[in-house]
């Protein structure tokens, strides 16, 4: 008998508890966001009240993304536009950890690590620096998923899988995550069974995480890049294998199902971009 994957309308697999669970947090911002067309900036930066045009305004993504977060030390992980983005979170308490190359989310994790050797928290926070609208209830109830598996996916239900990656479930765990390139060649059948969406969002027990950033770090992948106009051959490291590796040894792997698919929205478009300007002025209630 397949195992039941929860829809929509299911309760997560995951209770409401708050987390008392000592949290440190990693913010992945290094990218570049090539789709964001018009804009050379660091999108992380753009701003969630508009002013003349979207990319003008007030109250910026990266600054609303770390007011969220559990209490506890965090991290930045920088490298596009690092001098701006330095400037315009100076008044905050973070550590800023430069990724020198942009190599993948397990890089930015790799260029962390000695923030989190020295920050040796109970729970680790790995977020987007272009997910606004999450919540810090949301973060939270991913730390505390950590009190009963190694690490926990926020994981979401969308109408429309697009591209993003799909967890490989049994029950509540999650076997390992699916990216497009694979499952879009999978029958229709076969997609069905993936139901839910990967957010990029994470919470890992330290000490796990810390064990297993030498194994990631270890097994690169050597994909070919278009970079200045040559093919390029580049070593990148993904977040995602660590679920692998967790099942390989026995240590379970878990996921928090979001309330909403909006609340991971990513801004990875001009056309994202407004949208979750939009949704983001209904929340506080701002007109246009």
């Amino acid at each position: 008998m397949k195992n039941q994957i929860p829809r929509k309308n299911d309760s997560a697999p995951i209770d409401d508890r708050s987390s008392a669970l000592p949290a440190a947090s990693v913010v992945l911002a290094a990218g570049k966001g090539s789709r964001m067309t018009g804009y050379d900036g660091c999108k992380a930066l753009l701003p969630l009240l508009p002013g003349k045009n979207p990319f003008e305004g007030r109250c910026p993504i990266l600054i609303h993304i770390l007011e969220s977060l559990p209490s506890g030390p965090a991290a930045l992980v920088v490298h596009h536009r690092k001098d701006q983005v330095i400037e315009q979170t100076a008044g905050l308490s973070l550590t800023y950890c430069e990724q020198p190359v942009l190599n993948g989310t397990g890089g930015g994790l790799l260029a962390a690590r000695r923030f989190l050797q020295q920050n040796a928290a109970a729970g680790i926070l790995i977020t987007m620096g272009d997910v606004p609208l999450v919540t810090r209830e949301t973060y939270s109830r991913l730390i505390q998923a950590i009190e009963d598996v190694h690490m926990a996916v926020l994981a979401f239900a969308p109408a429309d899988k697009k591209r993003y990656g799909l967890l490989e479930v049994d029950g509540h765990s999650v076997k390992r995550i699916v990216e497009w390139e694979y499952w879009h060649r999978y029958t229709a059948n076969q997609k069905e069974n993936l139901y839910l969406c990967n957010s990029g969002i994470y919470a890992v027990r330290g000490a796990t995480l810390l064990d297993y950033l030498p194994v990631i770090e270890s097994r690169p992948h050597r994909v070919t890049k278009h970079l200045e106009g040559v093919d390029t051959l580049v070593e990148e490291y993904f977040i995602t294998d660590l679920v692998e590796y967790l099942n390989r040894d026995g240590r379970e792997v878990g996921y928090l199902l979001a309330a909403e698919e909006q609340e991971v929205m990513g801004v990875d478009d001009p056309e994202a971009l407004e949208k979750v300007q939009r949704l983001y002025a209904e929340r506080c209630g701002t007109p246009d």
